[in-house]
């Protein structure tokens, strides 16, 4: 037992560190200085978040227990407990969002004259307007199903939204209630907006409620005793062998369609429900009854909120605009291969512009000297510029080759549609390495230069080939046409197209490679330092945290007297603040406007700092299980930017910054309250 409470105080546990991030989330729906609308939006993204949270994480739990792997993590916690701390903590934060909804935002809304409205609210006017919408617009598109044995239950799919009925013959004195369900058209839009002829106020309804006012329409002659609208969510992780697929995409596309047969996590219901329509109900989908959660009105999915964000036409409740700033060199720019070649560059999105990403492509697929080029593309957005060019480039006559990472969670479909739209445009399109997933943001392009001689050019990100999501992550873009970096990303296109056994890289971190063991290596130099009394200090910045060897040679350098300072958006499995363990270690968690998303690694090396940046962060799957890329920033400009305002800036944040403590609590320290406030990201704004 001494044991355990030993190693419960050295690690948090994973799953719990990422609700405590999801709960940092929340609580920008209640920052006073967010426009409402965005307040709104944030609240739609914590629904989304606890959806996936439940469809991989919760689920991979519950298929532990199934299989009886009950052994705990290096956190001290086994597939069990965490499952009850799971449910009690989702159920505080479910009450707390649908609170923050209902107290908070919708009175603030209606005072801007936006409305959110049940059918049975409604005036007799908005009512007839409803009825007629309902009649020539979802009434057509419904399905009625009734439950009894010459109608079994019915599949309910994933994260779909159903009415649960209980219906009974208003001729038969006491008869017994049958069960029904209609399920909601995914087709349809989930909110409705009443058409106002005076448009001062904009007045919406929930599709769900309206199904459910009108649910007796759909089974004439039966009365309707209790109606409940809910949703379930599944086990949606991907399960296939790639040693013992033929083909990749086609095992991924069916395997698609099992995702929404998966087993039942979560039963999300409103509270009205009758308690026999519920046991009917929870028995037919084999649920843990810790897992159902009532809530108290509609909607009952908040992602859906997003809907509305879009709907709502008012810009003073919103964001204004991001304008990205575009550094000079890159302005009317013809030739971006001659500025890359003069010098290394350094893009901070989405504070400046994502543009020359997608130029730097868009002008090797036009340019006749261009060769080759080579692409990784784990996420991108629809109507993607980069796709664009890539087919361009391919009709053009070049050799381009796309590494698509086909199990990129929740963007396997599109990933498939990305595939085959590049292949049938000539396109050569390559799945990586089996039983790794690709998720290092590389380009390399090869251009015959003036005088016949070949030169690469790279571009590596630490976020995706997505101009939607430049706009909203934190991201770096660093572009080079250096010999040693050009020669090693090629070497790494090389491996993921080809079979090499053991590929070297010297300047590159590359997983599964050599990421984990040169991290390692330059933390251990750090310790060196230290104890010859020359200055160490390391200072990262990642997503997550939850390598337990990583965590471990941290805690060692703080025992050797290195100076740590952590930001970590998310996950954190490190402890911070222990005496005698990890005295000089902090953490902080910045949550803000833009979603962080940039990794930064520095380390001060007796003096002569080394910076790198990259894909992945301190997680066994960045450092073992996928393929990930860590770029060294040697140019003097770019390095002296990192050190003497990026970090410092993310360094000094009071203002959607928090420290972790040994607790796992976030909170603001005493110094960062009375200091005045400094956000960073307002900070790179206006840099």
């Amino acid at each position: 037992m001494a044991h355990k409470k030993e190693v419960e105080k050295k690690y948090f546990n994973r799953e719990l560190s990422w609700l405590a991030f999801n709960r940092r989330v929340l609580n920008l729906c209640l920052e006073e200085s967010f426009p409402l609308l965005e307040r709104v939006r944030f609240l739609s993204i914590v629904s989304n978040n606890l959806d996936e949270f439940f469809e991989i994480r919760v689920a991979g739990l519950e298929q532990q227990l199934e299989s009886g792997v009950l052994e705990v993590g290096f956190d001290g916690l086994g597939p069990r407990e965490q499952l009850r701390q799971i449910s009690s903590i989702t159920a505080a934060l479910t009450k707390d969002e649908y609170r923050i909804w209902t107290d908070e935002l919708i009175p603030r809304l209606r005072a801007e004259k936006i409305i959110f409205k049940t059918p049975k609210q409604c005036t007799p006017s908005e009512k007839e307007w409803l009825k007629k919408y309902f009649e020539d617009n979802v009434y057509p598109a419904l399905t009625p199903l009734a439950v009894d044995p010459a109608h079994p239950f019915p599949h309910l799919r994933n994260k779909g939204l159903y009415v649960l009925l209980s219906i009974a013959n208003p001729e038969i004195k006491r008869a017994p209630s049958d069960i029904a369900i209609i399920p909601v058209p995914p087709i349809l839009s989930r909110i409705i907006k009443i058409d106002n002829p005076s448009h001062e106020t904009q007045t919406f309804v929930y599709l769900s409620d309206t199904i459910k006012f009108y649910a007796e329409e759909l089974f004439p002659g039966y009365k309707v005793r209790n109606s409940a609208i809910f949703r379930i969510t599944r086990n949606s992780d991907l399960y296939f062998d790639e040693e013992e697929t033929e083909n990749l995409l086609q095992t991924i596309e069916n395997e698609l369609h099992n995702r929404r047969k998966g087993a039942a996590v979560r039963l999300e219901i409103e509270d009205c429900v009758s308690e026999s329509a519920l046991k009917t109900l929870v028995e037919a989908i084999d649920l843990d009854e810790n897992f159902i959660y009532k809530i108290p009105a509609s909607p009952l999915n908040l992602a859906r909120l997003s809907v509305a964000y879009d709907m709502i036409e008012r810009p003073d409740l919103k964001f204004p605009p991001m304008r990205p700033y575009l550094p000079p060199e890159f302005r009317n720019c013809d030739d971006y291969f001659e500025v890359i070649k003069q010098k290394d560059r350094l893009l901070h999105h989405p504070y400046e512009s994502f543009a020359p990403v997608e130029e730097f492509i868009s002008k090797a697929a036009k340019d006749p000297s261009v060769l080759a080029i080579k692409l990784t593309l784990y996420r991108t957005s629809q109507g993607s510029p980069i796709v664009r060019a890539l087919k361009e480039a391919a009709t053009n006559g070049k050799q381009v080759t796309v590494l698509i990472e086909l199990k990129a969670r929740f963007d396997e479909e599109n990933n498939i549609q990305w595939a085959r739209e590049l292949e049938e445009r000539g396109v050569h399109v390559v799945y990586g390495i089996v039983g790794f997933k690709t998720h290092c943001k590389t380009c390399l392009i090869v251009r015959r230069e003036s005088g016949g001689m070949l030169k690469r050019y790279v571009h590596l990100g630490t976020g995706n080939y997505n101009s939607k999501t430049a706009k909203i992550y934190t991201d770096l873009s660093f572009f080079t046409a250096r010999e040693d970096i050009t020669e090693e990303v090629a070497n790494l296109f090389n491996t993921l197209t080809g079979k090499v056994k053991n590929p070297e890289f010297k300047k590159l971190w590359v997983a599964p490679f050599c990421f984990h063991s040169k991290f390692i290596d330059m933390v251990k130099r750090e310790i060196a330092h230290a104890k010859s009394g020359k200055p160490a200090r390391i200072i990262i910045k990642v997503n997550s945290v939850i390598e337990q060897a990583s965590i471990d040679a941290l805690y060692e350098a703080s025992q050797a007297g290195v100076k740590i300072d952590l930001i970590v958006r998310g996950i954190c499995g490190l402890v911070p603040e222990v005496k005698g363990l990890s005295d000089n270690i902090t953490v902080r968690s910045i949550v803000g406007v833009y979603l962080e998303h940039s990794r930064i690694y520095y380390f001060e090396n007796a003096g002569n700092p080394e910076v790198f940046a990259g894909s992945g962060d301190i997680m066994t799957r960045n450092m073992f299980k996928r393929i990930e890329c860590i770029f060294p920033i040697e140019d003097q400009d770019l390095k002296s930017r990192v050190i003497n305002e990026i970090l410092p800036a993310y360094l000094k944040d009071n203002r959607f910054s928090n420290l972790l403590h040994s607790n796992g609590a976030y909170y603001k320290s005493e110094e960062m309250k009375t200091s005045e406030p400094f956000s960073c990201q307002e900070f790179f704004t206006i840099q």
